[in-house]
């Protein structure tokens, strides 16, 4: 076997206290959104937002992303099974084969059931402190592929989310899983978001486009989803249903966030030329 493949047999788990398992994927996952605030803090002070309504944002982001992701996979993933174990959607339980229920964390989160309830819960909290929605969106856009990144590399620790077989030097042998090489697609996501994130904030930081025009909300969702329906095609299915679709699941779901994008982007564009000939 080529001794280039890299061994991955990484324990999720990173300790137990009292039968509570303290996992990789919840502290990266939190990692991500603590570093997306602390970013924010910045934009806020930019763009004359009030100290006030940053504080308020990491628990409706927490709230959004959380119970959004789960519905999202509970409903479009997994719904002949949660919807016979309605329980287990909102609680990190799982009922065991011997009737008992025991702790499991919530292991199924759909991210694009998370951009919408993210999106849901930024509208309540615009209305609540009295900001745009555009300028909300825009402003949590700048950071939302550095928040996707940490989510694939937790991914990545929990060595789902797999790729397609290969045997390119680089493949990942996921022994939790079996003894094939493999895409690292949850690396190839988490590489491309972190790229995303520094492009779509040094077009901030260069002041091309005003925040709350739509432009930086537009031009992360298109390139995060064109990135997520590329990878897709060299990812394992995820769900049985997938199998011999030509498009699965992530990908049909991905389509309508990048037409979203693109209007949003042209709309922008157009704006800004209107104001320049005018």
């Amino acid at each position: 076997m080529n001794q280039l493949y890299i061994d991955w047999n990484v324990n999720p788990e990173i300790f137990n206290i009292s039968g509570f398992p303290v996992k990789y994927y919840g502290l990266l996952f939190l990692t991500g959104l603590i570093l997306c605030l602390n970013i924010l803090k910045s934009i806020y002070k930019k763009e004359n937002l009030s100290a006030q309504a940053h504080e308020a944002l990491f628990s409706y982001a927490f709230i959004g992303i959380l119970l959004g992701a789960r519905l999202g996979h509970c409903i479009f993933y997994d719904f002949d099974y949660y919807s016979q174990h309605p329980v287990e959607i909102f609680l990190p339980i799982q009922k065991g084969v011997d009737g008992s229920y025991h702790f499991s964390g919530y292991a199924g989160l759909a991210s694009h059931g998370g951009g919408i309830g993210l999106v849901i819960m930024l509208l309540l909290y615009a209305r609540k402190f009295s900001i745009p929605f555009m300028t909300v969106l825009d402003a949590i856009a700048i950071v939302l592929p550095l928040g996707g990144t940490f989510i694939r590399w937790g991914n990545l620790m929990n060595s789902e989310i797999i790729g397609t077989p290969t045997s390119l030097p680089w493949a990942f042998i996921f022994r939790q899983v079996d003894d094939v090489p493999r895409h690292p697609a949850q690396l190839y996501e988490a590489i491309s978001y972190f790229i995303i994130f520094l492009l779509v904030y040094f077009i901030y930081k260069q002041n091309i486009f005003k925040i709350g025009k739509g432009f930086y909300f537009g031009i992360s969702i298109l390139l995060i989803f064109m990135m997520r329906i590329l990878i897709e095609f060299i990812k394992e299915d995820q769900v049985g249903f997938e199998h011999g679709m030509s498009f699965n699941m992530g990908q049909i779901l991905s389509i309508p966030f990048v037409l979203l994008g693109l209007f949003f982007i042209a709309k922008s564009i157009l704006e800004k030329g209107k104001v320049k000939t005018s």
